[in-house]
């Protein structure tokens, strides 16, 4: 190995040295004791895996969990197990690659690939993180409108404020950053907590929806919003976030260092993504208690708030679907702010105030959403919904591939090279992921 500026190391598998980190303002801040025990070092991993397991929770993901639920049962929480499954394992790879590497998902594949094949990567993880903020925006104007009565169109132009929140946190330091996340998180937990013990559903019905069934493949409608269901929880955009912000922390670069920093990020990622799994179990089990057993079939936001009071017999069971539905869309836009950062500085090494580059991000995903409102009024909105998820689906494997091959790569990684059991199973879901989404992407576009 060579050695670097600031103590990073490379190999001879990276053609140049990393001259500067993403989110410089950041990198490194958040102190790792030295000589503390296990259980303090682990604390101060606590929070990139957060920021990362918000992108598995939001807007988007909504209406495929109603959906799933309302349709058929509680058989498509196989589905969600194991799309968590595949994301635990993907946000271990990209948090070991930052950790390692010291570059981001985004300045590796600018120094692997060659210029063209780079600009096209990043336009397309451009255009997902685009997809990415519409559904936020979307879901967040949704949220406004059911709880204030905010027109749509009035709630969408709200969000592009929500900016000024950023920098202010930004300007105190990461931690307030993480603090808000995790924050949100426990609201939205919260929320479905009360929803779950509102609609009582039959636990042995429950558990039983974890365990695999032949017609999850062999019903093509089943199998269509099983393959819905896996493109809007794994997202392509947390990739490149996990990547960098893994980067706050100031861990040692010894080998046994960056050995304990993969541990602990592992962990951290983990643990976090079990809340996501309980959110999306948590929409799907209330959709199949509430909407399935009443026989009704509910696939949008909106009519599963209306319908949910009524059914469950509670006017606080809407208040608090909405509620979450707010906090998780203003959740996706924080980590959705700094995926996009990390993209742009990462594939073309240009670094924008993170205000500026914030406004660009929103006025590119407020643009179709105003245009869809304006012609298409609150069912566009929807639809535009389903489109940013395709999208999302469409860019996955751009982002998947590359990663798993870069970890893969013992002249990138080194000692810390993925393990035959890991690569293996880091291209098995790579490859499943690639066909699941372009039968859906097909699909799609047949309907």
């Amino acid at each position: 190995m060579d050695s670097t500026k600031e103590g990073q190391s490379i190999t001879s598998g990276w053609k140049q040295e990393r001259v500067q980190p993403s989110l410089l303002e950041v990198y490194r801040s958040m102190p790792v004791p030295k000589n503390g025990s296990w259980f303090r070092k682990m604390l101060a991993f606590i929070g990139p895996g957060y920021l990362v397991a918000v992108g598995y929770m939001d807007p988007g993901n909504w209406s495929t969990d109603l959906a799933g639920g309302s349709l058929f049962h509680y058989d498509l929480l196989f589905v969600i197990l194991i799309s968590n499954v595949m994301a635990m394992l993907l946000q271990a790879l990209a948090g070991k690659l930052g950790i390692v590497t010291g570059r981001d998902l985004a300045q590796a594949c600018r120094d692997h690939y060659s210029k063209p094949v780079s600009f096209v990567l990043w336009v397309f993880a451009e255009i997902a993180i685009a997809a990415c903020d519409l559904a936020e925006l979307v879901g967040t104007a949704i949220a406004l409108n059911l709880l204030f009565g905010i027109p749509l169109l009035y709630g969408v132009l709200i969000t592009a404020l929500d900016v000024i929140i950023i920098l202010m946190l930004q300007n105190k330091g990461f931690r307030y950053i993480e603090a808000l996340v995790i924050s949100l998180i426990v609201i939205i937990g919260g929320c479905f907590a009360v929803e779950l013990f509102l609609s009582q559903p039959v636990i042995s019905d429950v558990l039983k929806g974890f365990v695999p069934k032949k017609e999850i493949v062999t019903n093509p409608e089943m199998l269509y919003i099983a393959i819905g269901i896996l493109g809007a929880t794994v997202m392509p955009h947390n990739l490149y976030l996990h990547s960098s912000i893994v980067q706050t922390r100031e861990y040692g670069n010894t080998v046994k260092e960056k050995k304990e920093a993969i541990q602990f990020s592992t962990i951290d990622s983990t643990v976090a993504l079990f809340f996501a799994l309980f959110i999306n179990a948590s929409i799907l089990i209330l959709s199949a208690a509430t909407f399935f057993s009443s026989g009704k079939v509910v696939d949008d936001i909106d009519q599963a708030y209306q319908l949910l009071s009524p059914l469950l017999g509670s006017s606080m069971a809407s208040i608090l679907f909405g509620v979450a539905l707010l906090a998780s869309g203003q959740n996706s836009t924080l980590t959705g702010t700094l995926a996009g950062q990390i993209i742009m500085e990462g594939f073309l090494n240009i670094r924008l105030k993170p205000w500026l580059r914030r406004l660009i991000t929103r006025i590119i995903a407020i643009i179709p959403a105003v245009i869809v409102i304006v012609l298409y009024g609150e069912k566009g909105t929807m639809e535009l919904l389903i489109v940013s998820q395709v999208i999302l689906s469409f860019q996955l494997s751009f982002a998947v591939f590359p990663l798993v091959l870069f970890t893969s790569d013992k002249k990138k990684m080194g000692l810390f090279v993925n393990s035959m059991i890991t690569k293996v199973l880091a291209y098995f879901v790579a490859v499943v992921i690639a066909i699941l989404n372009v039968y859906l992407l097909v699909r799609t576009f047949i309907d």
